[in-house]
């Protein structure tokens, strides 16, 4: 009984981690498309990583601000 609540446990983390990813990465193709289209363009990850950093950074912030 112990694994089948640690692997549901597991899966939802992983799935609430794939949901806010997903949302920030939407978020930052409508508010940012500019970075998101020359990063697909270039073939290069790391300005769309750290945009997706700051928006989290800045989503988490602003939910900290609230509590």
């Amino acid at each position: 009984m112990g694994f089948v609540r640690f692997s549901v446990s597991l899966v939802a983390i992983i799935g609430l981690m794939a949901a806010t990813i997903a949302g920030a990465t939407i978020w930052l193709l409508l508010t940012d498309p500019v970075t998101v289209a020359e990063s697909v363009n270039q073939g290069q990850v790391s300005p769309l990583v750290t945009q997706l950093a700051s928006v989290l950074y800045s989503a988490l912030k602003g939910l900290l601000k609230y509590l």
